[in-house]
Order: structure tokens, then C-alpha cells, then sequence
């Protein structure tokens, strides 16, 4: 083979890797998802992730807005569990939800808003209370 047929097939190969990422950029501009049909419009969504905070490495906790009614989520390495459902939300969340969950914050528990600190501290008192009994 000489040089030219090489070169020829690399840029065979590169033409080809750039159809597939055109269409794969395509796919995900249009918002095909990969179950088969079309996702929400990012302005239809019901789904957000209002807030999340580690409570240590294993455990986070995570405020989700569902239609407009939040829901508290503990997420642990092995399990899943609800701790407050059915949260009306601040008037100043529902109007910034989108800019807050774009901002930069600090880790550390000076950050964390009142309501979610007060959850946190039950969550992790009642878990140490189970652990030592």
C-alpha cells in the first residue's frame, strides 16, 4: 500500500467519526432520548434538583421539586429513603430555581439553608441513634 491509499483511508475514518458526532449532537439538540421516544421541552419539565448536600461521603441529601411540591430525598451508598414529602415551596425558589442551580456554593454547613440544615441534623441524629442502639 502507499502513502496516498493511508492517507485516503484516514480520512475516510475522520469524515465517518465526524458524521457520528454530528448525529449523536443532532440527536441530543432535538432532544431524542435514548428509550425510543422524544424527552420534554426544557421548559415543560416537571422534574427539578432544587438542592443537594452531602451529609458525609456515603450520604447525600437532595430537595426535589415534582409539580410544584418538593420532596426530600436521603440518598445513601446501598438505599434510597423519603424523609419529607408533599414541601410547599418558597415563593423565591420557584421564581430562582433555574439561576440556583447554576451557582457555585461553598461546601459546608454556613451555606446551607435553614430548612435543609434542621432536616439534615434529624437525618443524621436519626441515623447515629439507630447505629448505637
Amino acid at each position: 500500500m502507499e502513502f496516498g491509499e493511508y492517507l485516503q483511508f484516514a480520512a475516510a475514518l475522520v469524515f465517518v467519526l465526524g458524521l457520528i458526532g454530528l448525529a449523536a449532537f443532532l440527536a441530543k439538540w432535538f432532544g431524542l432520548n435514548g428509550t425510543g421516544g422524544i424527552s420534554a421541552s426544557r421548559t415543560s419539565r416537571r422534574l427539578q434538583i432544587i438542592e443537594k448536600h452531602s451529609l458525609d461521603t456515603k450520604r447525600q441529601l437532595i430537595l426535589v421539586r415534582r409539580d410544584d411540591v418538593e420532596h426530600l430525598i436521603l440518598i445513601g451508598a446501598t438505599s434510597e429513603t423519603v424523609v419529607e414529602t408533599g414541601i410547599e415551596p418558597r415563593a423565591e425558589n420557584l421564581e430562582s430555581a433555574d439561576s440556583h442551580l447554576h451557582k457555585p456554593q461553598m461546601p459546608g454547613r454556613q451555606n446551607m439553608p435553614a430548612p435543609l440544615r434542621d432536616a439534615a441534623q434529624k437525618v443524621v441524629h436519626m441515623f447515629t441513634r439507630e447505629s448505637s442502639s
